[in-house]
């Protein structure tokens, strides 16, 4: 067997680091996803998105997690890839019950966020693999209803940001904003659809502007407000939460379990991100947190390929809304697991865990 599984990560261009069939075997693999278009926002771009694939086998079964590079968190897939390498005799020999006591001891050792989220995600689609039940199951929810998740278009000319449009015809977009031409952009936009809209400006407003677009914003069918001000500006969001007409959903200002509660004084959601929480395990956590808070609850994603997308399509049946169109945006995918349809609906996956395989 040990053999056997050795060859088969090969074949697929993994460091195979197993031990035997009753280890946790694990392998790593760096993928450059290629992007259809340049993906621009406030603070960068780029036309494609590293990203790490883990898997962890144990009992003949195989388990796959993502979490992409990124710069704005100083994250890249070399450095995940030392800090797992680091301890991976140790993971060869954990004693795997549960993804939450192997999350717990992911903390303990210390990584970073990001590789723990790639860790934990295989853990858990192991776990459900092993159980033989899709996570959402497991976690006695069901997938009779659940959001749509947005299409996202970035920052570009607005004949690029047109055609884009065009080109993938979407019930709910999410609008890159950040320049000084903001809600001209959105009043040109809206021209040519009746698409609902929703606007992440990724820190790039005052207070004073996001108070002001705000009601020409509604008028032009926008939804909610995406992280409008810098992540610690706290003082300017209450001046927003006070004046402004939209809800308003923080995403870089709720990082880690510990922000739910501040955020919830300053927002009206929460936008979870799997990879910068640390995975299934906390945003489940913090789900559940922000619902007792009242909060709206949205989970987003990073450019993932259908590997970290299927595990947040296993969180569907708990969220308000849901930003998972990551897979939609390469120009070619790794893996095979959740299928979102043109209208947006979700097809899951016959296998159990997340129901991930590689291609």
């Amino acid at each position: 067997m040990k053999e056997s599984a050795a060859v088969f990560f090969k074949h697929l261009g993994f460091t195979y680091l197993g031990a035997n069939l009753f280890s946790m075997q694990i392998s790593l693999k760096k993928y450059t996803l290629p992007l259809k278009h340049t993906f621009r926002i406030s603070r960068e771009s780029h036309d494609f998105q590293n990203s790490l694939i883990v898997g962890l086998t144990h009992k003949g079964k195989v388990g796959y997690g993502e979490a992409t590079s990124n710069p704005y968190y100083k994250i890249t897939v070399e450095s995940m890839i030392a800090e797992i390498m680091a301890i991976k005799n140790e993971i060869e020999i954990f004693d795997f019950d549960t993804p939450e006591s192997f999350h717990k001891y992911l903390v303990e050792k210390g990584l970073t966020n990001f590789a723990i989220c790639a860790l934990d995600l295989a853990a858990h689609d192991l776990y459900g693999k092993l159980k033989d039940k899709p996570l959402y199951e497991l976690w006695n929810t069901n997938t009779s209803s659940y959001p749509i998740t947005n299409y996202t278009i970035g920052i570009a000319p607005i004949d690029i940001m047109v055609s884009k449009m065009k080109e993938t015809p979407w019930p709910i977009y999410k609008i890159k904003l950040g320049t000084t031409e903001d809600v001209a952009i959105v009043r040109e936009l809206r021209k040519y659809t009746n698409a609902i809209f929703r606007i992440d400006a990724n820190c790039a407003w005052t207070a004073e502007e996001t108070i002001y677009n705000a009601p020409i914003l509604k008028d032009l069918g926008v939804e909610f407000l995406e992280q409008p001000l810098k992540a610690d500006d706290w003082h300017g969001m209450e001046q927003v939460m006070r004046h402004t007409v939209l809800p308003v959903i923080a995403d870089e200002s709720c990082i880690v379990e510990e922000d739910v509660e501040k955020c919830g004084l300053h927002y009206n959601g929460i936008n979870i991100k799997l990879t910068k929480c640390g995975g299934l395990t906390p945003a489940l956590r913090m789900i559940k947190q922000g619902k007792e808070m009242g909060l709206k609850i949205m989970v987003g994603c990073m450019t993932e390929s259908t590997v970290g997308i299927s595990a947040i399509a296993q969180l569907l049946p708990q969220l308000d809304y849901v930003d998972m169109d990551g897979a939609m945006l390469l120009k070619k995918d790794i893996a095979d697991g959740v299928v979102i349809k043109n209208d947006g609906k979700v097809l899951f996956p016959s296998i159990a865990g997340s129901g991930v395989t590689l291609n």
